[in-house]
């Protein structure tokens, strides 16, 4: 008797688009990203307050892209290691902006309220998560993957660009707070020392642009 045809599941499925969409992130653009003005934005966050990239200049500023529905960026909350940066960076007074770039047209949306039940429930410490509802910031920025992560400087230049870390897999069990990229840049920068690594691939699930 012949065996039933395998059918993925729709996690597999997704897996497997994520990695697809980091395999064609191109490291040229990143390089052309870092050491170059943040573009400028301004967004409502989850509280329904208007936040600009201008209120934090001479501040270190993280903006990280997320998508609560992506399983790449639920195994680094799972492995509780962004919220452990948003924790401790928070507290040395670097601004942490969480962007959901994902259209409004899109399924996987969220409005204001799910992303606040989202952040609430995984325990996350950001100043402010943004909804980009028509992905005009996301573009700005050429975000590709959720997650993907900037620094910018207090001057407004992009020192780092790229990964949340070198561990590219939906495993939580591989993410570590201290193998971030972002800790090494920031941590280098604060130190007043050149940011050893400006830019890396991205990987996880694309921006549903």
């Amino acid at each position: 008797m012949p065996r039933p045809a395998y059918v993925p599941s729709r996690r597999a499925l997704s897996i497997a688009a994520c990695a697809v969409a980091a395999a064609v992130a191109s490291p040229l653009a990143l390089a052309q990203q870092a050491g170059s003005v943040a573009p400028a934005f301004t967004l409502t966050d989850t509280a329904g307050k208007s936040v600009s990239l201008a209120d934090f200049k001479g501040k270190y500023v993280v903006l990280e892209w997320t998508n609560p529905d992506c399983p790449f960026v639920q195994s680094h909350y799972n492995a509780k290691s962004m919220q452990q940066l948003q924790k401790a960076w928070g507290a040395k007074d670097v601004v942490w902006l969480t962007i959901n770039s994902t259209n409004q047209d899109h399924p996987e949306y969220k409005t204001a309220a799910q992303m606040t039940a989202w952040e609430k429930s995984q325990g996350a410490a950001q100043s402010h998560v943004l909804i980009d509802g028509t992905s005009a910031t996301g573009r700005a920025y050429a975000a590709k993957t959720t997650p993907q992560m900037f620094v910018v400087d207090p001057a407004g230049k992009v020192i780092y660009d790229g990964a949340a870390d070198a561990h590219r897999t939906a495993s939580a069990s591989a993410h570590k707070a201290g193998d971030s990229y972002v800790q090494v840049a920031l941590t280098e920068a604060m130190a007043g020392k050149p940011v050893t690594t400006a830019s890396t691939a991205p990987y996880g699930c694309s921006v549903k642009y």
